[in-house]
């Protein structure tokens, strides 16, 4: 099988397109062949070695497709089996083993592609609104890189339980994204101080929770846009990782909290997997959670998918297609 693997960590031309052995599924494991991974910046920090994994591996955390065979013991899945899943590590190609207990079916109609897009983001957003800070009516929040693909999810999940949500872009065209995602104001933090722009909306106050996925470029500001006992929820770092500081900040500046959460501390029982995973899927499917795949890349293309990840040229999703 095709498959993009990393031999030596370090830029997006460190992934390979390689020939590999077709893998087979060993006790409660499931062989899947990939209709669409998706893309994500956990990718990138496992291809330049911020996140230490074992040389040489299959780069990917995400997919969906069909089941082909399964290993002794499994009863979650079957051949034939249109699934997804997530945290999974080698979905970048052709055919994936996949622990039986991570895989979650799909509801009848929805796209291979569409799938998964959903999974890894789409339940980032909903552990982020539900289990770290759980959003209610009223409450107010911000959302960095809103018009990324957590961000654009973030958005929508925030407006459907009733919060208050500002976005921060960095384009026009990205800003009526996230418009149309539901967030009330836009703040463009290529040219606006995002910190004196929420304190101004919000009359001074500040949000309940700041939900920042960039890390080191906006750690300081985001720790400034929240209220007294406020939260700022650090789930990733695409400007970098956060340098070392001080804690007594938090208690200077209203008694903060701060936490640096990742989904799989948020799926750490099969039920957990299924209640995200099934809201959110669930929720694509009837068309309450819109997901915009912003552009789709052969396997062979996977260093370019990188590049343009990175280099902010994408805006909602991007996949991989196998075939």
């Amino acid at each position: 099988m095709k498959a993009i693997q990393v031999k030596e960590t370090g830029g997006p031309e460190k992934m390979e397109l390689v020939d590999l052995p077709q893998p087979v599924p060993g006790p409660q494991q499931a062989l899947v062949k990939i209709a669409a991974s998706g893309v994500n910046f956990i990718d990138v920090y496992f291809r330049t070695g911020l996140y230490k994994v074992d040389l040489p591996f299959t780069v990917g955390s995400e997919a969906a497709g069909t089941v082909e065979s399964v290993g002794s013991g499994v009863t979650e899945v079957a051949p034939g089996d249109r699934v997804a899943y997530a945290m999974a590590r080698g979905s970048y190609a052709e055919y994936a083993v996949v622990p039986a207990a991570q895989l979650v079916q799909m509801p009848v109609g929805l796209e291979f592609q569409t799938a998964a897009a959903a999974m890894l983001q789409g339940m980032t957003a909903h552990y982020l609104t539900h289990s770290t800070f759980a959003l209610k009516s009223g409450d107010a929040c911000l959302v960095h890189a809103a018009a990324g693909g957590v961000g654009l999810l973030l958005v929508q999940i925030a407006r459907r339980i009733g919060a208050r949500v500002f976005g921060t872009v960095s384009t026009e065209a990205k800003a009526q994204l996230a418009k149309r995602a539901g967030a009330d104001e836009v703040i463009f933090y290529t040219h606006q101080d995002f910190e004196a722009e929420v304190r101004r909306l919000t009359g001074g106050r500040g949000v309940d929770i700041v939900y920042d996925s960039v890390g080191a470029t906006t750690f300081a500001k985001s720790l400034g846009c929240l209220r007294p006992r406020g939260t700022l929820a650090l789930f990733g770092q695409s400007s970098g990782p956060v340098p070392p500081f001080d804690p007594n900040i938090l208690n200077a500046k209203g008694s903060l909290f701060l936490t640096r959460p990742n989904l799989a501390h948020h799926c750490l029982t099969r039920e957990e997997l299924l209640w995200r995973a099934g809201d959110v899927l669930g929720w694509v499917s009837s068309g309450e959670l819109k997901i915009r795949v912003d552009r789709t890349y052969p396997l062979a293309e996977a260093a370019q998918a990188h590049r343009d990840l990175e280099g902010r040229h994408t805006a909602g999703k991007i996949l991989l297609l196998p075939g």
